[in-house]
């Protein structure tokens, strides 16, 4: 990610802002900013999601199709995720600047959902040994205003929420090869259980203290962070520690504490916010790029 360059007493105020729980867009340490969230934007895909967390932009879009199991797991599917940061999103971002982001963000939600209790890949299984569905994820940043992982993962989420894989009618193996047949109907369809998918939670250190959603001047600000991939019931899949600073075990463990409850929080908000949305139905207005 970018540093926003700050000067010395820019980031002095930002620390003694955070110290007194009061940062300088008004928020308190565990407070996110507004997002907006949307579903359902692209007809070409299974599903796909937009959100935009303060002046981070994010896309998501998710393609389906049948493969082969891997030979260790041969009744599982497969979900692998893609990352793309556009040149237009930060100047950091040209050339070849945003690869290493792109597979750090790539690497750390494929790392949280590889926990069976975040998504069972056995639902995705259509002939054991020989066919499943594989789910492939593509992330493409629009826009980078900090607290890239939190924006992704929630987007990752609606769009995961938001798939339809076609119905399997039959599936049988002919002569030794596999043959399945999908359902013609287009709205029959199988939808994936989102409810224990995880969402990545950041706590950025400033000073003696840390705050969750950081902007992109209190990234600058601070020397470490811990995104920490939490489930609805607020166990973790993942713990990556980022950034060259160092945290003392009583940080640490305050830092968990205030993960846990901040995700319990924020995946019972967004659940609530797509089961709305999906109440709405087939006339829901869609914004789309529009705003």
């Amino acid at each position: 990610m970018a540093d926003i360059p700050l000067s010395l007493a820019e980031k002095t105020f930002i620390l003694h802002g955070v110290d007194a729980n009061f940062r300088n867009d008004g928020r308190i340490r565990n407070e996110y900013r507004a997002m907006e969230l949307e579903t359902k934007l692209m007809p070409q895909t299974n599903g796909s999601a937009r959100i935009r967390l303060g002046n981070t932009d994010v896309l998501v879009g998710v393609k389906v199709e049948v493969d082969t199991p891997f030979p260790d797991n041969p009744f599982e599917g497969k979900l692998e995720f893609f990352v793309d940061c556009s040149a237009n999103a930060t100047p950091a971002f040209e050339g070849k600047g945003g690869d290493s982001l792109a597979t750090e963000i790539s690497n750390t939600l494929a790392l949280a959902y590889q926990s069976p209790h975040a998504i069972n890949l056995k639902t995705l299984s259509i002939l054991p040994h020989q066919q499943c569905w594989k789910i492939y994820v593509d992330i493409l940043i629009l826009q980078c205003g900090g607290n890239l992982f939190d924006a992704v993962s929630i987007a990752v989420k609606a769009a995961l929420y938001s798939t339809e894989i076609p119905k399997v009618t039959a599936a049988t193996l002919d002569g030794g090869k596999p043959d399945i047949q999908l359902s013609d109907d287009p709205y029959d369809c199988i939808k994936l259980d989102a409810k224990n998918f995880p969402v990545l939670v950041t706590l950025c250190k400033i000073g003696d203290n840390c705050v969750v959603d950081p902007s992109s001047e209190e990234e600058t600000c601070s020397s470490a962070s811990i995104v920490l991939s939490t489930l609805p019931d607020g166990r973790f899949t993942s713990v990556v520690k980022m950034g060259h600073g160092s945290l003392q075990p009583t940080t640490l463990i305050k830092t968990l504490e205030i993960g846990k409850l901040v995700g319990i929080k924020l995946n019972a908000s967004v659940m609530e916010s797509l089961k709305k949305e999906d109440a709405l139905g087939t006339n829901r207005p869609i914004f789309g790029f529009l705003r």
